[in-house]
């Protein structure tokens, strides 16, 4: 992938500005976005197909990247993903167990439990990392401030042992599997290092927005860990395990794994790793027009986003407007592009994204993407159509 080299002044530029942005957003609900009074959405050209019947019970809410109209997605508009069923939970029966072979004092904690522990709030773009993997599935991502108690000193209560490997989170949600000819019921269930688990960022959350989380998004508990894709942040918990051996379920090791064709000496070798932490990434959102002056905005997320650059048809790229009114540090940016008097017809439009490290997202023709094998991780560019009339 490409990279390129960033001076030192643009990441404290970077630094100061999250700064500002979180204390922007403990104050409000944050929902500011670029607009002009009187503009129009201009649809795209090229609208995806609908969502096939076979997955139209597990891809629920996709909306339309022309509707996107706040830094924080409402949870009415926020897309829900289920592997198995949607379980509706009793909270007042409902409980954690946290145990495993690697912790010295099993757990069990009501939901009131964790409400009374002590409260974090965290703002995360959560993206599918199937988003943009087939032509009907553009719109898995959402931007959302998730509440609920750190998980770090809740595994340090427990007393974790030494030997601890990994930390596997279970789901209510539940299916039947079949392992090398042998059929068994399995909890959906993702597992991340221990060092991962404790990260200060990755919570158990209760609240969404504000409210009570959704029941298609995880009620009345579910893990939210922040850079990583939405395959790893578990919802409907209903137990956790410390454990001091690798953990090798359906979703991590059989399905969620890219496969990627590298070259080694000169041969090309297929190589497979898990769907973990997210990439960057950015797309078009909509254009807009007021009078004769059209607007392109977007948002770009999965890394800490040092600019955002547009390219119209053929053309150059053209250096976008970043929002820095209203930012936390794994949040999505929107950006914007003044686009004055198009030529009548149909017009392409593509972003790209450079983080503070200088890794910019990949052309769809970069080896990167070009010789992944599976949809998973679809972080590169994105190119849509608009007709100017």
């Amino acid at each position: 992938m490409e990279t390129v080299t960033l001076p030192r002044r643009d990441f404290l530029a970077y630094g100061s500005a999250a700064v500002a942005g979180w204390t922007a957003l403990r104050s409000s609900l944050a929902h500011a976005f670029p607009s002009r009074p009187g503009e129009e959405v201009i649809p795209w050209a090229d609208q995806p197909p609908p969502i096939p019947d076979a997955a139209a019970s597990d891809v629920q809410n996709l909306a339309r990247w022309e509707d996107l109209n706040s830094w924080l997605t409402p949870n009415e508009r926020f897309f829900s993903i289920s592997h198995y069923n949607r379980p509706v939970i009793d909270a007042a029966s409902w409980s954690l167990q946290i145990g495993g072979e690697s912790v010295a004092q099993p757990l069990k904690l009501t939901l009131e439990d964790i409400k009374a522990r002590p409260r974090r709030e965290v703002v995360f773009t959560l993206e599918c990392s199937g988003n943009h993997g087939h032509p009907w599935f553009t719109a898995a991502v959402g931007n959302a401030r998730w509440a609920g108690t750190p998980l770090a000193p809740i595994l340090e209560e427990a007393q974790v042992r030494g030997s601890a490997r990994e930390v596997v989170f279970f789901g209510t949600d539940a299916g039947e599997e079949e392992v090398r000819n042998t059929k068994v019921r399995q909890n959906f269930a993702r597992s991340m290092s221990l060092d991962d688990a404790m990260s200060h960022d990755t919570i158990l959350a209760y609240e969404m927005n504000g409210a009570p989380l959704p029941q298609p998004n995880g009620f009345p508990l579910r893990l939210i860990a922040p850079g990583w894709y939405g395959i790893a942040n578990v919802k409907w918990l209903e137990r956790i395990e410390v454990r001091d051996s690798r953990f090798m379920g359906r979703f991590q090791a059989r399905d969620y794994v890219t496969l990627r064709e590298e070259q080694h000496d000169g041969k090309a070798v297929n190589i497979e790793t898990s769907v973990g932490r997210a990439l960057l990434k950015s797309a078009p959102a909509k254009v807009t027009r007021q009078g004769d002056h059209y607007r392109i905005v977007g948002a770009a997320w999965g890394a800490p986003i040092a600019r955002v650059e547009v390219q119209i048809d053929d053309g150059p790229w053209v250096p976008a407007t970043i929002d820095r009114s209203e930012e936390a540090d794994h949040a999505w940016r929107i950006w914007s592009l003044d686009w004055e008097r198009p030529s009548p017809g149909e017009h392409r439009i593509t972003s790209r994204a450079t983080d503070f490290q200088g890794h910019v997202q990949p052309a769809m023709n970069d080896p990167w993407i070009a010789n992944k094998r599976t949809y998973w991780e679809s972080n590169g560019q994105v190119t849509r159509s608009v007709r100017v009339s």
